[in-house]
């Protein structure tokens, strides 16, 4: 494991700033109005919850189809620069409907613009990133992902903290203009990028995973959990300790072991198999919502930080990695495949709330009751693929 000497190959990489930053900024321009968006539509706009949430499930169902379809189609472009400019193009109108909205009707349109063809532009950033790291860094492009996840990740803090500085400083219309200005410069950035081709030998040369439908569908199952948490624990936290801002606290202490653990296990995954780690990071996920479940005190809720923030490094680092390998010869599928299980499980978010009452600590018993179910279904495959191994050499 030679860290430093691949963050100076990775660094060496001809045009990897370009990716790095590219992705930088769509981390900000996502982490500016995630936080915000449904307060704007019920404070800003006056919408009801029955109306945003129909209105989050309506983009995020679109986003989800166009993802995929597109994902099919991306296949066959020998470039695919252009699907995240046009995405980006579309956003951004989106946008500027959005902040003229004024009833259910307008904010539902600008949404749908804005969020539906989302998913092309991170999920083509990764595909064209693999394409680039493929032909000049073949023996870091695994880790080069990663970082590069890591990078998304920095944004999304980033964003966070600027939203919220735009909305102290400008409102809601502060928060929409800034999330619009990270679109235009990635967009800028896109326009100078250069794009590597795919290459024929791509797909002998890569090491590819085994489908598994199973596996997918656990991933899903923890996918669904972080969705779900990330949107109960800054209820739950309010209401034990009434004071909104300690969320901020706790997600920057998850921001600071999240970064440092996604290189660790990028190299773990490397070397130990991808599934061991995926099955590991599911056991710190369960002891987290355990611990959550039982009302614990604040220190207690930071002790357990950094657990969680390994179980988010490998959900959203290796296991990106993972399915991708699943469709080695068909790199831009691999990526609308990602985007569109955590798209899915960002859904179950949305849906949720209308069927959970209340924002107890003991809700943290749903996450944990799903992570084991994708622990259950990911021993059970090990198991199965085992016997069939020595079944094979009898």
């Amino acid at each position: 494991m030679n860290i430093i000497g691949d963050i100076r190959s990775f660094l060496k990489i001809k045009g990897a700033w370009f990716l790095l930053l590219g992705l930088f900024l769509y981390g900000i321009g996502t982490g500016i109005l995630a936080p915000m968006n449904a307060v704007y539509m019920s404070e800003g706009i006056g919408l009801s919850k029955g109306e945003i949430a129909s209105i989050f499930g309506i983009s995020v169902v679109l986003n989800m189809v166009i993802t995929i379809l597109i994902g099919f189609i991306s296949d066959k472009m020998q470039r695919k620069k252009p699907l995240p400019i046009f995405a980006l193009m579309l956003c951004m109108f989106g946008l500027i409907v959005y902040m003229q909205a004024d009833t259910y009707m307008g904010a539902l349109v600008g949404m749908v613009i804005t969020i539906a063809p989302s998913g092309l532009i991170m999920g083509q950033l990764f595909a064209m990133a693999r394409n680039h790291f493929m032909q000049l860094a073949p023996s870091i492009y695994e880790i080069a992902q990663i970082w590069l996840r890591a990078m998304m990740s920095v944004g999304f803090f980033v964003g966070l903290l600027v939203g919220a500085n735009l909305y102290l400083v400008a409102s809601f219309k502060g928060i929409l203009i800034g999330n619009f200005f990270g679109y235009f410069f990635l967009f800028l950035l896109l326009l100078f990028y250069k794009e590597f081709e795919s290459v024929e030998s791509d797909a002998t040369t890569t090491k590819g995973e085994t489908f598994s439908f199973i596996m997918l569908f656990a991933l899903l199952l923890l996918g669904c959990a972080d969705s779900l948490r990330g949107l109960y624990l800054p209820l739950v936290v309010v209401d034990l300790f009434e004071k909104p801002q300690l969320m901020s606290y706790l997600w920057s202490v998850q921001a600071v072991f999240e970064l440092l653990f996604m290189t660790f296990a990028g190299y773990w995954a490397m070397k130990f198999g991808s599934k061991r780690v995926i099955l590991l990071s599911s056991f710190c996920a369960v002891i987290t919502y355990i611990i959550y479940s039982t009302s614990p005190p604040l220190f207690v809720f930071f002790l357990v930080q950094p657990l969680y923030s390994f179980y988010v490094s490998v959900l959203y680092g290796v296991a990106m990695g993972y399915v991708q390998r699943m469709f080695h010869a068909k790199i831009g599928f691999g990526s609308s495949v990602y985007v569109f299980l955590f798209q899915m499980a960002s859904l179950v978010g949305y849906v949720l709330p209308f069927l959970i009452e209340g924002y107890k600590p003991q809700i943290f018993i749903i996450p944990s009751v799903l992570v084991a179910g994708g622990i259950l279904l990911m021993v059970g495959l090990v198991i199965f693929s085992r016997r069939k191994q020595m079944e094979m050499t009898m």
